[in-house]
């Protein structure tokens, strides 16, 4: 079978993408596939890029690959692909269309406020929630223009950087507690990672540097770990995941709250996907060919 693997991008996580695809290239059984790396520097390249693959693995992350429109563009061409489909990568990729989703099913997840420009700060609202808070793009990963604001002096400086990556900006409450990410294959929950990063909070160097963080998989007591799997199964039939995803969770108290969910996580060779898939007893290799095959099953044409 011939695999395109898809990988570069128009977004700030383009840096990302090459390395999660150049990963997927060197573990892809070549006795399997014939594979070919699609780097993609423009939107306008793609479709003559893939027409002709029998499959494409996405290894983008971030605008035009994570948000629907490269999902949307394959099944135009029927072309099948990895992972979830145009709806559910375009819901989760809003984080605040996500968090609305979380509220309408009972699911927790911390207070936030929206703003496409400085002026429209309301620091009223911020103050109630209380300081720090963090400061995000509304259609951003990588932690890439995120920053914890400790006071109403730099909210606005925040705000303003982070509007330079994206024309919405989330303002959200901060929660201290135990981070977590719970990585998903074909609706299983796979083995919790704990988080415990050196910076003040999961930034984009302590996801891709060597030893940026402290992952680890943890046992939860058992009815916390109940309730953590329970709100991934609700996550993934409400938001209608497919193939595989993962959800980022902070602990505090015994509460459970959802920060977001990736539909196209990284797998790059530090990323938690494949640490998670090692600790469920599956190779990297191995959990490429689960993800074609799942894809393949669900995606015909």
């Amino acid at each position: 079978m011939q695999i395109g693997v898809v990988m570069g991008g128009i977004s700030t996580e383009k840096e990302v993408s090459y390395l999660t695809g150049k990963y997927i290239i060197e573990s892809l059984d070549k006795s399997k596939y014939e594979v070919l790396p699609i780097p993609i520097n423009t939107k306008y390249e793609l479709i003559d890029a893939v027409k002709c693959l029998e499959f494409a693995f996405i290894a983008l992350h971030g605008s035009f690959g994570e948000d629907g429109k490269v999902q949307a563009l394959l099944e135009t061409i029927g072309v099948p692909y990895s992972g979830s489909g145009v709806l559910t990568s375009a819901l989760c990729m809003d984080k605040d269309m996500s968090k609305k989703m979380f509220l309408a099913e009972k699911i927790q997840t911390p207070c936030w406020t929206m703003i496409k420009k400085e002026e429209e700060i309301d620091y009223n609202k911020v103050e109630k929630m209380g300081y720090p808070v963090i400061v995000k793009p509304n259609n951003g990963g990588s932690s890439i223009g995120v920053a914890i604001v400790y006071s109403k002096e730099d909210l606005k400086k925040a705000v303003k950087e982070a509007l330079e990556y994206d024309e919405e900006v989330m303002i959200e409450e901060y929660i201290k507690g135990e981070e977590i990410t719970c990585c998903m294959l074909d609706r299983e929950v796979l083995p919790v990672l704990s988080i415990k990063t050196k910076e003040e909070f999961f930034n984009y160097s302590s996801k891709y540097d060597e030893n940026g963080a402290e992952e680890k998989v943890i046992k939860l007591p058992d009815t916390l770990q109940k309730k953590v799997e329970e709100i991934c199964i609700k996550c993934w039939d409400n938001f209608k995941l497919k193939v595989y995803g993962r959800i980022d969770m902070i602990i505090k108290n015994g509460e459970v709250y959802v920060l977001e969910i990736n539909t196209l996580p990284g797998m790059t060779k530090n990323s938690l996907f494949p640490k998670s898939a090692a600790a469920y007893g599956l190779s990297f290799s191995e959990l490429l060919d689960r993800i074609i095959e799942s894809s393949l099953n669900i995606n015909k044409f």
